[in-house]
């Protein structure tokens, strides 16, 4: 079982309100209560950097498709490489639900 570094009662009450979410939709609604416009923007441009990563394009490529920082790539790089495997799994998950549709 992994355990976070981050890990605490309200972390744990954060993440179950995660799993409560059933469409893009409720996603929107809790983002938009919950996060700042540059907040999510910022996440976002993370998780499409962390895709252009695995489809193996290079940061000169990521910066220009993206416009974030070689610092940023780098830490999404990282995180791929040597973090807790959340963004292989979430990949992972994306690709194989894109698959079936």
């Amino acid at each position: 079982m992994f355990s976070s570094r981050l890990q605490n009662e309200q972390a744990d009450n954060l993440a179950r309100a995660f799993l409560t979410l059933e469409s893009v939709e409720d996603c929107y609604r809790l983002f938009e209560d919950l996060f700042t416009i540059r907040e999510i923007q910022d996440l976002s441009q993370r998780l499409e950097v962390a895709q252009l990563l695995k489809s193996q394009a290079t940061y000169t490529e990521i910066v220009e498709k993206t416009g974030v920082s070689t610092a940023t790539i780098g830490r999404v790089n990282r995180a791929l490489n040597y973090g807790a495997g959340g963004y292989q799994q979430v990949l992972e998950r994306m690709r194989e639900r894109d698959a079936k549709e």
